[in-house]
């Protein structure tokens, strides 16, 4: 027997019917083991020795796995083609030998494929190789580095900042080009400038649109006319002159396609065409990796998700002319396949581009079989691939020149036309922020020396614009363009900014909180270099250099670890007086900014001579005055002067129906609806990312109709309710819970519901099947929990520690149920401690 260690159980099934009944293959669910969250998991004083622990869930895994492999011939690793599937075939294999399952007659192989497709693991299976050494060494080094900037810098800033969450090694920087923006937008003077736009018309008699470039035989810079004055005798110039065109000039420009998806820009592009978060996207891309039956067999749909190649393969090339040609001729079809070269900073070429894995295979064909989201990205992702083989566009530019025959008056005139769509019949690619919003027009046929009528004449006001905030495909464009991370783990470090409450998505835009800029002004004063760009990019450099066989692992480890120890151990002898002193002044202007409203706004409101001032205390930040304790003024950490929200509450909205009250208050756990008044008033939380500010009646009267029913569940007829519990907004059908975390709760429909609870039970889906307890009814099912297998029946969940699921009876699961007793918990008896007296001082 062969044993075939892949990662998701998905994968494993499919695998299995490739390899038929020779193989075995198992999923490990991911990483099996890692660093405990305690100190001393990675010792610098012992050569960066690393303690790695296995936890419950892992551990059944690995019995699972060491029982298979105990009587197998093979063992082949088949995990993920990328370090961190390195890294999971390195920790299996590791913790086999510890546990004496690798015998001397066991072969061990190692085996990668980008694909889920029957010929891509064929060909897999038929080139084995080891594991590569130098990817795991270079996951080491990443693993711990970024534990030991997480478990040193977290504790200081916990001590010297209160209230803060954590840092991290990438997380940091992401969050300082936030706030740094968010600084930015907020110094920004905006600056008037005009411009003039005229109605123009030739002999023809054909109107276009032509704009002021010149005055005095000078080119207008954007600032030229500042002012309505200027722009008002540049108008009257214009309305003097007599014009007719100078010079025409036209050319023909070729737009060429963008290259087939890597991980950060399917992200990007999932963000601007789909309003897919990085999150989402990666988890749509998963499914589609890992396959959908079609005609009862299941096959992988893209090829791997997490890669930095733009390269396809001679095989995908050649099927791309092939649906070229077929769907939109031979005009379309270049004279050879298009070759990309990556221009991003630490691209790793090891692997192929993000592609369907048959791009015959049209999205059209698959719309029985996919959910809403899935249909989308795969759409996306197979146009964006077949766009990238197809010929340029080619546009002709036309500029017209028009004078004054003193030329001291020039227009110009602008127009675009397609003269070849090429890729563009198919695919455009998105853009984040436009600059301009100038629009393209079409020209009439005009000649050089042609008079040209003047009829109106319309200047504009403008105001320069602060730059944009960060949206999810900008912050990760941005983050690649440095070379700060990798693309396969922006997704989990923009959702960790999001859970920390560093900073907020607002409108498909970063907002940082005042927890986010305390943090990232800390890290700024007392640990510059470490959030640096330059710095963080170049050990990127470095440990994709460790990937390569350039250096030594430990040799990163120990350069970084001797000046970070040193920062560390100052940051600790920092009193929170000077961390409060340093913080108060960097982020004045964010907090005490003067305004005409409020000129002083550094005056104490209640005692009228105390300075206001950043202050912190155990649970965080807050505003408080000079002169306490004889004055106790305090208020949330916001921008002083202005409506922070919270202060503006209670807040009426309105009645109901019954004419009964519906108001926005403040509890001790924040914003909350309340209807009515009395003992036992109806309430319901405001959930995050749900702003109180811009709430309407409408909006408080659906918050307190929740639970509400959102529709039957198909395949069991029970009725989906969508509702707010402690921990956020949820879909419960029967006793099941199913967290939402990117959906509105107030306007989550039936499909999308439908997808997410399908989703949840395919995934907590029964280990085994017992049937229905005699005397209850319940069902009796064998599940996977934090702590190992039980089984469930009913309210009752009996712990199957080292038993054999397979080999366990209905007849055993209904004993276990009934002799299952829930063990107590017992106080331990404490002896009074005897009293002492404190020591004198």
């Amino acid at each position: 027997m062969n044993v075939v260690i892949v990662e998701s159980p998905a994968k494993a099934k499919t695998i299995n019917k490739y390899l038929g009944s020779d193989y075995k293959v198992l999923a490990s669910f991911g990483h099996v083991r890692d660093l405990p969250s305690k100190d001393g998991s990675v010792d610098p004083e012992k050569d960066f020795d690393m303690k790695w622990s296995v936890d419950s869930r892992a551990e059944s895994t690995l019995k699972e796995i060491t029982k298979a492999v105990k009587g197998a011939e093979k063992l082949i690793l088949a995990t993920d083609p990328d370090r961190e599937g390195e890294a999971i075939s390195w920790h299996i294999l590791e913790e086999l030998k510890r546990r004496k399952a690798v015998s001397e007659t066991l072969q061990i192989e190692r085996v990668v494929f980008n694909a889920i497709t029957k010929t891509a693991i064929l060909e897999a299976m038929n080139t084995p190789r080891d594991i590569a050494t130098d990817l795991v060494d270079a996951y080491l080094a990443r693993r711990a580095l970024d534990y030991l900037v997480g478990f040193t810098l977290s504790p200081v800033l916990w001590r010297k900042l209160p209230g803060s969450r954590s840092a991290g090694r990438v997380q940091s920087v992401a969050l300082r080009l936030i706030c740094e923006r968010e600084a930015e937008i907020e110094i920004f003077q905006p600056q008037e400038y005009w411009s003039i736009v005229t109605d123009a018309f030739g002999d023809e008699k054909k109107k276009f649109e032509a704009r002021l470039f010149g005055l005095d035989d000078k080119k207008l810079g954007k600032f030229s006319l500042a002012n309505e004055a200027d722009a008002k005798k540049a108008a009257d110039k214009i309305k003097a002159g007599k014009f007719q065109i100078s010079k025409i000039e036209k050319k023909t420009v070729a737009r060429h396609p963008s290259p087939p998806f890597i991980t950060s820009t399917l992200q990007q592009e999932a963000s601007r065409k789909l309003g897919f978060g990085a999150s989402k996207t990666m988890r749509t891309a998963q499914k589609l990796y890992e396959g959908v039956t079609l005609s009862g067999e299941t096959v992988g749909l893209i090829t791997y998700m997490r890669t930095d190649s733009i390269t396809m393969v001679g095989e995908a090339l050649h099927d791309a002319r092939k649906v070229i040609e077929s769907e939109f001729g031979n005009a379309y079809l270049p004279e050879k396949p298009r070759a990309y070269k990556s221009k991003a900073k630490n691209a790793q070429e090891a692997h192929e581009a993000i592609r369907p894995t048959r791009l015959s295979r049209h999205p059209k064909t698959l719309s029985k079989f996919l959910s809403s989201d899935e249909m989308k990205l795969y759409t996306l992702i197979w146009k964006r691939a077949i766009a990238s083989q197809m010929k340029s566009a080619a546009l002709d530019q036309t500029t017209i020149q028009i004078h004054t025959q003193n030329k001291d008056v020039e227009l110009r005139a602008t127009g675009t036309m397609v003269k070849f769509d090429g890729f563009f019949k198919l695919y455009q690619e998105g853009q984040d922020d436009k600059e301009d919003d100038k629009e393209e027009q079409s020209l009439p046929s005009l000649k050089e020396g042609e008079k040209i009528t003047i009829k109106k004449i319309d200047p504009k006001q403008h105001f320069t614009q602060p730059p944009p905030r960060y949206s999810e495909a900008s912050l990760v464009k941005r983050l690649e363009e440095l070379g700060i991370g990798r693309p396969s783990t922006y997704a989990s470090i923009l959702q960790v900014l999001q859970d920390r409450d560093y900073v907020t998505l607002d409108k498909k835009r970063f907002i940082p909180e005042d927890r986010g800029r305390l943090v990232t002004s800390f890290l700024k004063h007392f640990f510059l270099t470490y959030v640096e760009y330059d710095f963080t990019a170049e050990l990127e450099n470095k440990l994709d250099e460790v990937s390569d066989g350039g250096l030594s692992w430990k040799s990163v480890l120990q350069e970084f670890w001797g000046s970070f120890n040193t920062a560390t151990k100052e940051a600790q002898k920092l009193t929170i007086t000077e961390v409060i002193d340093k913080l108060d002044a960097a982020l004045e202007k964010h907090f005490f900014p003067v305004t005409e409203k409020s000129p002083k706004p550094r005056k104490c409101p209640t005692c009228d001579n105390g300075r206001l001032g950043l202050k912190l205390a155990r649970t965080g930040g807050f505003i408080g005055c000079s002169n306490y304790p004889e004055c106790k003024h305090t208020q949330p950490l916001s921008v002083v002067g202005e409506d922070n929200g919270e202060q503006a509450f209670p807040k009426e909205l309105g009645v109901d129906d019954n004419g009964e009250k519906i108001a926005i208050k403040k509890g001790p756990y924040g914003l909350y609806v309340q209807l009515g008044e009395g003992d036992k008033p109806k309430r319901s939380t405001i959930p995050k990312g749900m702003s109180a500010d811009k709430m309407t009646l409408e909006d408080a009267k659906n918050l307190l109709k929740l639970p509400r029913e959102v529709g039957e569940y198909p395949e069991t007829g029970q009725m989906i309710h969508a509702g707010l519990g402690r921990f956020g907004p949820y879909l419960k059908i029967g006793n099941s819970f199913v967290s939402l975390k990117e959906d509105n709760v107030l306007e989550v429909g039936l499909n999308r519901s439908i997808a997410l609870i399908h989703e949840y039970m395919e995934k907590n889906k029964p280990l085994k099947e017992f049937g229905n307890h005699p005397e209850s009814g319940d069902p009796i099912e064998a599940k996977k929990g934090r702590y190992g297998p039980f089984l469930a029946c009913g309210r009752k969940k009996v712990p199957l520690k080292d038993i054999d699921i397979d080999s366990l009876s209905t007849e055993d699961a209904v004993k276990m149920v009934d002799d299952y007793k829930k063990p107590t918990k017992t106080k331990a008896k404490t002896k009074a401690k005897p009293k002492t007296k404190k020591a004198s001082s």
